[in-house]
């Protein structure tokens, strides 16, 4: 709350202006629950100071003042030589001592005068001692003076004692003295009594204050009643936070860009983060870090400028921006730093830095140190950590624990952790225990437990309900389950609609997805280059049949070097065909030997062409056991063409084995 003085020796209340301060006073944003106290300079009228009052007060008193300089104010002489200390001048006496004692010796004399008038009964220096002493906390002596102030009808006196007997805890009794100020045109007051007002359920009173102190200029006012006003959701909140905001309110700045945000009027918002972030409020850097760092998507040289916000944030107390400055420099490849900064604001609470410090320790295998920060999360009360937790014991086979922090973070709302629950009940069997814990983390919007659900029912021939939940897994980009009503689109021949299905799926990362896609594509006859791109994401992405797919376009287009590395990748992932095509391609070159090794390796997994090519190379090297073997293999394998063909060369070799 403001204090208010007079300015000029010996004025009378009728024929002075009033000038506000509070200079004593703490802000509210350093203590929410205070009386809110800003200075109001350039915004209230102040008459020029004769040199003397509240506002040129030194907060020293006599006593101090004495034991700083002695009854005399002499000065200790003797300079370097003499004991002097560094910053004295050559005379041996430190200035800025001589100053702050010449202004503590002023500052004595003043009070002094004010104390002998007021006890001659002069009112305006009753009000200036009372209100001198009060900013000194000495509110016993102060009151006397106040009071008496307050009763000759000057308003400062009588705003400042309410201040004080809200400070003693006799709150109706303030209300009154401010009231008076207030209805005297005090706007301090009117803030300070509005204040009250609301805090006792009386908001209409409230409004009818804080809307006289905004209209008189006061900062804190109009911040009270756009805070008011925004809790009654009225919409004329935003005025009065600008108001409050132009005037330097920093709070006020962040409310105002907060609620632009809110309306989706981000470059605004941004403007009046950067307002309150350069007045230190350590939320505003943050959130103005957030805003650059989601623009760098675009503008990667935002990125340094959000990193300086978020450092200037956690700097000022924020572990959010110290959390986020670890992301931000753990993405930029300095991960020693960022565990600097996570480990920073792990250790002032924030749970979401401690599961990332947990992360990095369990990425480098450090199970017992991923373990601890996990808890630690956990004990910030981020359930993040007892899924985490979960993960880890699973990952290390310890399947009961995983179940049990599986279903502490599932209880607690973590929507992962009931899918993973689920799951895990699932595969035990436990079918009907399981169902509830998919549809609880599909119902709290996770894909994972959605498509989940989707399976089950496909599984139970539920066809309906399994469509349902795999086109809610796939509006949220779900590419598995985008897929699966690709292939239902494509089976009842709807091919527009499986394509579009299939791009959704690929889009997700579904390399199967890709893979139809292009498959489709290719059928078609019309889209080559598009079909050949879909195949060689999902070649890249390790799906075998289009490694296979992509060395066949290779061979056709006589790139064998090319063909040959993609049939190699899919064949030691295990693709049968692939083997056989490599085979055939080594067979081309002369490589004998290792298109023998490819082709065995085909016919081994069951592929009936490569068996019956082993058949013949056993015949041409005069092994016909060997051959018959091959032969009755390929024909278990099939295809039928491959069984028949080598039905025939079996009999052939009976034939002439019994010759």
């Amino acid at each position: 709350m403001r204090l208010i003085g007079r300015n000029g020796p010996g004025a009378k209340p009728a024929a002075t202006t009033e000038a506000d301060t509070d200079a004593w006073a703490e802000s509210p944003e350093r203590h929410p629950g205070a009386l809110p106290a800003q200075r109001t300079s350039g915004l209230t009228e102040r008459r020029p100071s004769d040199g003397y009052g509240p506002d040129s007060l030194v907060h020293v008193s006599a006593r101090q003042f004495a034991a700083a300089i002695g009854p005399y104010g002499s000065l200790a002489e003797g300079g370097a030589e003499q004991g002097g200390q560094p910053g004295t001048d050559p005379a041996g006496f430190d200035s800025a001592s001589f100053e702050t004692a010449l202004a503590a010796r002023e500052q004595a004399a003043l009070e002094s005068r004010h104390r002998q008038a007021a006890d001659d009964g002069d009112p305006d220096a009753a009000g200036r001692l009372g209100t001198l002493l009060l900013r000194r906390g000495e509110l016993e002596d102060a009151e006397p003076y106040l009071r008496s102030a307050a009763a000759a009808g000057l308003r400062a006196a009588a705003n400042n004692l309410g201040v004080l007997l809200h400070q003693q805890g006799h709150r109706a009794e303030a209300a009154q003295w401010w009231r008076q100020a207030a209805v005297a045109g005090s706007a301090p007051a009117a803030h300070a009594l509005g204040l009250q007002l609301r805090d006792q359920g009386e908001e209409e009173a409230a409004e009818y204050w804080l809307h006289f102190a905004a209209d008189h200029g006061h900062p804190l006012g109009a911040y009270a009643l756009g805070d008011l006003m925004e809790h009654r959701r009225d919409v004329r909140a935003e005025r009065w936070f600008k108001v409050s905001a132009d005037a330097g309110h920093r709070e006020a700045a962040y409310r105002l860009a907060r609620m632009r945000e809110a309306a989706g009027d981000k470059e605004t918002a941004e403007t009046w983060y950067r307002t309150a972030a350069a007045r230190s409020h350590a939320r505003a850097a943050l959130r103005l870090g957030v805003l650059l760092e989601e623009r760098a998507r675009t503008d990667q040289s935002l990125l340094e400028e959000a990193a300086r916000w978020y450092r200037q944030s956690a700097q000022n107390g924020e572990p959010r921006a110290a959390c986020a400055l670890g992301f931000l420099l753990r993405d930029s490849g300095d991960p020693a730093a960022a565990a600097d900064w996570w480990q920073e604001a792990a250790e002032a609470g924030d749970g979401n830095a401690a599961n990332a410090l947990g992360a990095l320790h369990a990425g480098r295998g450090e199970a017992a140190e991923a373990e601890r920060w996990y808890r630690s999360a956990l004990d910030a009360g981020d359930q993040n950590g007892a899924f985490n937790l979960g993960l880890l014991c699973a990952g290390a086979g310890r399947d009961q624990q995983a179940e049990q922090w599986y279903r502490r973070a599932a209880y607690a709302g973590h929507r992962e952790a009931c899918n993973a629950l689920a799951v895990v009940l699932l595969q035990r069997g436990d079918e009907s225990g399981a169902e509830p814990w998919f549809s609880k983390a599909a119902e709290a919007g996770s894909v994972d437990g959605a498509f989940n659900l989707g399976v089950l029912h496909a599984g139970r021939g539920e066809h309906r309900q399994a469509q349902e939940w795999y086109a809610r897994a796939a509006a949220e980009g779900h590419g598995e389950a985008a897929l699966q009503l690709a292939v239902v689109q494509e089976q009842r021949g709807n091919l527009a609609g499986a394509l579009e299905r299939y791009r959704q799926a690929a889009a997700g990362g579904s390399a199967e997805g890709a893979f139809r896609l292009a498959s489709v594509l290719d059928r078609r006859g019309d889209a080559d280059a598009e079909a050949e791109h879909w195949y060689a994401i999902a070649a890249d992405a390790g799906h075998r049949r289009a490694q296979v797919r992509m060395g066949v376009r290779a061979a056709e287009r006589g790139a064998l070097e090319i063909a040959e590395s993609w049939y190699r990748r899919a064949a030691e992932a295990g693709s049968r065909s692939a083997a056989f095509n490599l085979g055939l391609l080594l067979a081309r070159q002369d490589s004998e030997a290792e298109a023998m090794l490819w082709y065995t390796r085909a016919a081994d997994a069951g592929h009936g062409r490569a068996a019956l090519r082993l058949a013949l190379l056993a015949l041409r090297r005069g092994e016909p056991v060997q051959a018959e073997n091959w032969c009755r293999r390929a024909i278990d394998y099939g295809p039928a063409e491959v069984a028949e063909r080598a039905g025939r060369l079996l009999g052939a070799l009976h034939a002439e084995l019994s010759a």
